[in-house]
């Protein structure tokens, strides 16, 4: 009855277009999940034994979610061992779809039960007899295992190992798990293993789908098994294992037919993943690899001979070319690799390398057809994005040109010399010694290459000709860190000899030129300054370069803005700026692509530059806002991704012209001049603004809005309009009001914390707090209600739209809390609340309160933190205004309540506390709270109790600390001035001294071991800094009107009038009563 219940229920969430009775089957699904005993058990058998495959498919995926959701967490959850039991057998026996869904179950519940727990330890020998029994292994077709599934559930079981699991470990040893896994089951296969790669030697060509299965998997489960440690039974075993997969990569044809049956393709998976194997082995296990690296290298180059017919492949068949590449890359890098692979330096270069270098018809194909998928592969720099795991852009090029540049930079073993002559060899002699001897890249690469021609105006564009020197170049742009270490004249005749002269052709090849424009990116840290004339003089032509009849020049356009940045990047700047930023500018478009990319590179100009540009930035922004807009859509949808470049651009300009004046404030002409600048910038992003937000159907009258990831960016444009503002018509001129209350809609509504930064959006609230209380802001503290028939308008403030970022901020995103709790101060001292809107201040102190008290109570068990700190102040802050409110809010936690704050309050105010109070505005905000708290302590009466007397110490704790601040700040600031005056230019050059001298600590492997091992302790017991810890730090709260309180007096005052009760019974520690009698020599005697 309950399993046809479910059937029923899973069968109605099947290809049903009616969404309310999905939804109802889904929720009656849950319910049963908590109310029948035997859940997980009727979802098994229906996902084996349901009367169609859709219900076995939704059987097992509502299995999947169920065990997901509460594996581990949920006691309740039945994990048995007759669960276990009989998942083990379904998944032996179902078909491969049902198999895909039910072994993520195996993989939860194997994580908890045998990786962390260790509490399956019948796991192993079970299916280590169910691979023997299966049909295949035991050549019994009638058996109902299968060999498939069997190892499927072996490479699932196997797959966590495949990293390392305890951080808190520097040198994990191989897990117990693993060991037995590979004792009792990986050893044995490996006959297995071996029969069945003879089997595919005997076919010669193909064999079954299933055999090429089965040594799929088993490669892929040696591969975890090794990728991170080896265990100690397969160690004696790895070299007959190896030479079972060269013979597997010696099965594969890399001629221009190639099977494209499905038992190929799992055979080319499985050559991927012996190649794979050889990486791990090379890399992490040299000593089980040494002896078997030249026939591993032996393999790799029968692979890479083929390149020649890369036009001619699949992007998987060109991944085993570009493996066997990086396997040669990496046997190379060892110590015995010289001796194995410089023997065949000769034919690597001229048969493998350039062949694969060199341009061919897939790359024309693809220049014509995806231009960015042909930058992304062959043109790749810092300007283009993409995001996830893209296999195919590991191309066999890429691994080409990385082991040319490793090539380039050996220099082999070092030369012996006499037994008389080195037993007297100096020291530095042989430091001195290998400086000298010379490089591949200097013997044979270099030369290699020199034997190509420039093409000229009449060869250009000559198919062979265009190839090679394709290859060529590409091979130039792999020698960065061989060129590094030459001196930079080097590099000069290299460039002005061999690359700089494509870029004078008269009839410009866009594919030799675009290549050309990468290689100047690539040897960007290598040049010399007298060329910056003439690369950038090139550089801008090609960015300049309009498509031809045939051909787009768009990668040759995107290729030099590429360039560009990495020459920005490595401090090589143009010898003039501006005509750079003009080019640059008028190159926007209504092209979405190209001007994303002119974007960025804008980005990095501004970024890089200096005074010479910044002061352009009034001049260029006006241009770029009519671009901008332009991208910008007429009704309130989503922007664009190249209009969200553009407000990212502008945003990076704002910030790089307030850092420029900020340094030029000091002269009177230079102010008048930043004044201006900052009027037009300001004036520009008002335009920008008012037609992204005002224009279109109005934000005020719609429930959409803005994008979100707009949000940050429109911030700092907004800090900027503000900035600008100097008298009351500018703010009517602008629609600050205006632009500010749709600024408020959206942030009131902000769900970006893990995906856009929002350090712009608490810059522009304090702006907004600073222009209010500067000028009468309308619609700041209350929104204004238009006369019928205006549209309603929204019921927050901006004031309330802020609090309500806010005090999600402080309750949802830990790195946000500091400068979330930095602006409640603002929020609740700067304004001048009125009676009319003495409401808003009350709703904000509670949503203030309940942020940070839900906050506080979550965190404050642990060890203190300046978070903690920053959440009793919010509270103090709150407490100041309206006392019940917060005391009723905080009286409702069963976690302390209002005690727990006083507690804390009290424990941050004593010095003895490592996160005390230190800043001045700190201290007088807590004498203030403490002392509005012993007064309610005194009308209720409650004064003589333990919270009282710990109180009124802490007050005079922090009276005393706050005199010492005060008393210490100007000396402080008197002698820090003194100091710099006498020392400015003396610590300059000690410290340039120092620099030069000290040669920087490379952090070993053990030492970054131990590094990351102690940060995994200490995160886990707690005593690792929370994030946003130190951003917490420096930020002193604002406490506006409150400024002006005379503390001292309010203390003194408050002993004063309750002289009696406070003092009867109080024992003050006497390093206190020391204290307080220097820092209050006049009114001590009102504590005797």
């Amino acid at each position: 009855m309950e399993v046809q219940q479910l059937a029923q229920l899973l069968n109605a969430t099947l290809g049903s277009s009616d969404g309310d009775a999905v939804r109802a089957a889904t929720a009656a699904l849950d319910g049963l999940a908590s109310s029948l005993p035997r859940f997980p058990f009727h979802l098994l058998s229906l996902a084996t034994g349901g009367e169609n495959q859709g219900l076995k498919v939704a059987a097992a995926t509502y299995l999947k979610n169920y065990v997901r959701r509460n594996m581990g967490e949920n006691p309740s959850l039945e994990v048995g061992k007759e669960f276990k039991d009989q998942l083990m057998q379904a998944l032996l026996q179902v078909e491969p779809e049902i198999l895909k869904v039910l072994v993520e179950v195996f993989k939860f519940v194997a994580e908890v039960e045998f990786v962390k727990q260790y509490s399956w330890p019948e796991l192993v020998p079970e299916l280590r007899l169910a691979i023997q029994n299966s049909d295949q292994i035991s050549n019994n077709s009638n058996c109902k295992w299968r060999t498939v599934n069997a190892l499927t559930i072996l490479h699932a079981l196997i797959r966590p190992f495949q990293y390392f699991l305890n951080p808190k470990v520097v040198m994990e040893p191989v897990p117990p798990q693993l060991e037995l896994i590979a004792e009792d089951i990986l050893v044995p296969l490996l006959i297995v293993f071996h029969g069945l790669v003879g089997k595919v030697k005997a076919a010669n060509i193909m064999t079954d789908i299933s055999t090429e299965k089965i040594i799929l998997i088993i490669c892929k489960c040696f591969h975890f098994a090794v990728r991170s440690h080896m265990p100690s039974a397969l160690a004696p075993h790895m070299a007959s294992f190896c030479r079972d997969l060269i013979e597997i990569l010696d099965s594969l044809t890399f001629d221009s037919v190639v099977p494209s049956a499905n038992e190929y393709l799992q055979r080319l998976k499985a050559a991927k993943r012996s190649l794979l194997i050889f990486c791990a082995l090379i890399t992490r296990h040299r000593k089980h690899s040494d002896k078997l690296m030249p026939d591993i290298v032996n393999c790799a180059l029968s692979i890479v001979k083929y390149s020649s017919n890369i036009s001619k492949l699949d992007f998987r068949t060109e991944r085993i070319l570009s493996l066997a590449f990086d396997v040669v890359s990496r046997v190379l890098e060892t110590g015995p690799g010289w001796k194995i692979v410089s023997p065949h330096f000769s034919f690597i270069l001229d048969s493998a390398i350039m062949p694969a270098l060199a341009m061919n018809g897939k790359d024309i194909l693809e220049w014509e057809e995806d231009a960015d998928e042909y930058i992304r592969k062959n043109l790749p720099s810092e300007l283009e994005e993409f995001s996830g795991w893209r296999e195919d852009l590991f191309t066999a090029r890429k691994s080409a040109i990385n082991l040319l540049g490793v090539m380039s930079m050996s220099k082999g073993p070092p030369m012996r010399s006499s037994k008389s002559t080195s037993s007297k060899r100096k020291k530095g002699e042989k430091n001195k010694r290998d400086s000298q001897q010379s490089s591949v890249g200097e013997l044979l690469v270099l030369p290699f290459l020199s034997k190509f021609p420039v093409p000229t105006d009449d060869n250009a564009s000559h198919p062979t000709i265009l190839n090679n020197y394709f290859a060529v170049l590409m091979a130039y742009g792999g020698l960065e860190d061989f060129l590094r270490d030459k001196q930079p004249g080097y590099t000069a005749t290299l460039l002005r000899t061999r690359v700089l002269p494509l870029y004078t052709i008269s009839e410009k090849v866009p594919y030799l030129v675009a290549a050309a424009n990468w290689v100047v990116g690539e040897l960007s840290s290598c040049l010399p300054e007298d060329m910056s004339s003439e690369v950038y003089s090139h550089l801008l032509k090609a960015l300049s370069m309009t498509d031809t009849t045939d051909i787009s020049c768009y990668p040759v356009r995107v290729a030099a803005a590429g360039a560009m940045a990495r020459l920005f990047e490595n401090d090589y700047p143009p010898p003039e700026w501006l005509p750079l930023l003009q080019v640059v500018i008028n190159r926007i478009n209504d092209e979405d692509e190209e001007s994303s990319i002119l974007f960025e590179l804008l980005n990095s100009l501004m970024e890089a530059g200096n005074e010479s540009v910044m002061v352009h930035i009034p001049d260029l922004v006006l241009p770029l806002v009519g671009a901008i807009s332009k991208f910008l859509p007429p009704d309130m949808e989503p922007w664009p991704q190249v209009a969200e470049k553009g407000f990212a651009t502008l945003a990076v300009m704002a910030q790089c012209w307030e850092s420029f004046i900020s340094e030029e404030a000091n002269e009177h002409e230079s102010s008048e001049k930043c004044a201006s600048g900052r009027a037009i910038i300001g004036r520009a992003f008002a335009v920008l603004l008012q037609e992204a937000w005002l224009k279109p159907k109005n934000l005020l009258e719609s429930e959409t809005s803005a994008p979100s990831s707009c949000v940050d960016h429109a911030s700092t444009l907004l800090g900027s309009i503000m900035l600008s503002v100097t008298e009351i018509n500018s703010i009517l001129e602008l629609k600050v009001s205006e632009l500010l209350s749709v600024w408020a809609h959206l942030v009131a509504d902000w769900h970006a914390w893990e995906e856009s930064e929002d350090l712009s959006v608490f810059d522009c609230i304090k702006e907004v707090v600073r222009l209010s209380t500067e000028y009468e802001l309308a619609d700041f503290l209350s929104r204004r209600v238009p006369s019928p028939p205006a549209p309603p308008v929204p019921p927050l403030s901006i004031v309330e739209g802020i609090g309500a970022f806010v005090s999600e901020a402080i309750t949802q995103y830990p790195s946000a809390m500091g400068r979330a709790c930095s602006c409640v101060h603002m929020l609740l001292h700067a304004p001048s609340y009125s009676s009319e809107t003495e409401s808003v201040k009350q709703s904000l102190v509670i949503a203030f309160c309940q942020a940070a008290s839900s906050s506080f109570y979550r965190i404050y068990r642990k060890q203190p933190s300046p978070l903690w700190k920053s959440l009793l102040l919010v509270i103090a802050s709150c407490y100041l205004y309206c006392p019940d409110t917060v005391e009723e809010i905080l009286t409702r936690n069963q976690d302390g309540g209002f005690a727990a704050w006083v507690s804390g309050l009290c424990s941050v105010a004593s010095p003895s506390c490592t996160i005390c109070l230190s800043g001045e505005s700190e201290i007088k905000l807590c004498v203030m709270a403490l002392v509005k708290v012993i007064e309610r302590l005194l009308e209720l009466g409650n004064f003589s109790s333990g919270i009282g007397r710990e109180c009124f110490t802490s007050l005079l704790e922090a009276t005393a600390k706050l005199k010492e601040v005060e008393d210490n700040a100007e000396v402080e600031e008197e002698e820090e001035e003194e100091v710099q005056e006498e020392s400015g230019d003396e610590d300059e050059e000690e410290t340039d001294y120092e620099d030069s001298d000290d040669d920087e600590h490379e952090e070993t492997q053990e030492e970054f071991l131990e590094r990351y091992a102690k940060a995994a302790i200490d995160l886990e017991d707690g005593n690792a800094v929370e994030e946003g810890d130190v951003e917490c730090e420096d930020l002193e709260p604002d406490l506006g009107h409150l400024e002006e309180i005379d503390h001292q007096r309010l203390v003194f005052s408050l002993i004063e009038r309750h002289r009696d009760v406070l003092l009867k019974g109080q024992v003050l520690p006497p390093q206190l009563v020391l204290t307080l009698r220097g820092a209050f020599p006049e009114q001590f005697s009102l504590l005797q």
